[in-house]
């Protein structure tokens, strides 16, 4: 969806509404996103990021890769997930989003907001809603996927949140050595410690992965955090 004015303008015009009417910038902010077609100003500053990154990202991620997708709440990890989704779909690779959060139709409405649809994919995305999701699940729905074949995981923190699931260094373990024997990309979405400060550094690193439970980030090959329009891939040794 293409933009009436360079985002740095679209702020300046909700500062000066916010000033004009005595509201709150988030207020002005959300106004102005809604005018440019998107429900809020996350939406849309996310949107503007997408474009610059997935395509990139996508094509620096060998097969059988373990991906970290990291940012606070509202800083666009799952609309680049989604996106790298896309992106995968339209080079012709089955690309699969599995979620603990989010409906088929939510899913779907993002999709759309990014410039997909269900119809011009022809069947290359796929949108997994179950609530029995964990590592064992996910290898056996990608058991017969092709090699190339992206998987998004929406999120990493509650994969073991039922108490019936494994741990998640265990899961995370069998997916590490899943994704490298099929060659298939799994790339995860995790939340941000509070602790994180923008003023300290302008993008988390792993330091500032959320982990309730105990997990090694050595599972993960790449990592890519997010933050106010920033992103940053890295390699982890």
């Amino acid at each position: 969806m293409r933009l009436s004015a360079p985002i740095y303008q679209l702020k300046r015009r909700a500062k000066l509404i916010a000033r004009d009417e005595k509201i709150a910038l988030h207020e002005a902010l959300n106004r102005v996103a809604r005018e440019e077609g998107y429900a809020e100003w996350s939406l849309l500053s996310s949107q503007t990021a997408m474009h610059l990154s997935s395509k990139t990202m996508l094509s620096r991620l060998a097969d059988g890769d373990m991906l970290l997708l990291g940012a606070r709440p509202g800083h666009g990890k799952t609309l680049l997930g989604l996106d790298l989704l896309l992106a995968a779909a339209r080079q012709g690779r089955k690309g699969v989003f599995f979620t603990l959060e989010y409906t088929q139709a939510e899913t779907w409405q993002r999709i759309r907001r990014l410039g997909g649809d269900a119809v011009d994919l022809d069947n290359r995305l796929e949108i997994v809603t179950s609530d029995e999701i964990c590592a064992d699940y996910i290898m056996h729905y990608l058991s017969s996927s092709a090699r190339g074949t992206v998987a998004v995981i929406d999120y990493l923190q509650i994969l073991d949140q039922r108490r019936t699931k494994p741990p998640l260094s265990d899961q995370m373990l069998a997916l590490r050595d899943f994704a490298r024997k099929a060659g298939i990309v799994l790339a995860f979405i995790s939340q941000i410690d509070r602790s994180f400060d923008p003023e300290q550094k302008p993008v988390p690193d792993l330091r500032d992965v959320r982990l309730p439970n105990p997990v090694d980030l050595k599972f993960f090959t790449k990592a890519c955090f997010l933050h106010s329009r920033k992103a940053q891939l890295q390699e982890i040794a």
